[in-house]
């Protein structure tokens, strides 16, 4: 099998504009491929590291195989504090929605969904001027919760537990 080339340096930033790119025209395979380029000669670039991790969220289909520690581990490196918190928070929403979309019962997701909102809540706390996302990503966790009864949320407790 024929050994990865490396980029240039020179070339990260065109590299990265092409993962973005990717991810707009929903192939999230080819973004992801492009940020390991740059973080083999970038190892910590926070653009190419938070790309990687929602390339992978971009692929989450709601089954055990979602790669869910690599988009972790990815976001884990974010060094600055709002988007390490803000992107944790992306990540569990993102498992959520996937894992409603491949039939799983909104009551078994709820714990995703509150540690996505937990962590949109502290994110606020710490967000740039003027910066709204974690807000906007709280809201539509908010809404998502509410597009379902609240039966939904709280179904089968009691056949899970014997009664």
């Amino acid at each position: 099998m024929p050994d990865l080339k490396t980029i240039s340096v020179e070339s990260v930033d065109a590299a990265l504009a092409k993962a973005e790119l990717y991810r707009f025209l929903n192939d999230p395979e080819e973004a992801e491929s492009i940020c390991h380029d740059v973080l083999a000669v970038v190892p910590a670039h926070q653009l190419a590291l938070r790309l990687l991790g929602l390339a992978i969220t971009d692929q989450f289909a709601g089954r055990p195989s979602d790669r869910h520690a690599d988009a972790e581990g990815a976001f884990e490196q974010l060094a600055d504090p709002y988007e390490h918190t803000y992107y944790r928070g992306l990540l569990n929403e993102r498992r959520a929605k996937a894992q409603l979309r491949a039939g799983r019962p909104p009551h078994t997701l709820l714990v995703l969904l509150e540690e996505a909102m937990r962590c949109y809540a502290e994110a606020e706390k710490i967000r740039p001027p003027d910066n709204d996302e974690a807000i906007l990503r709280w809201n539509r966790c908010v809404r998502l919760m509410q597009a379902h009864s609240e039966a939904d949320w709280q179904r089968e407790v009691g056949i899970e537990m014997g009664e």
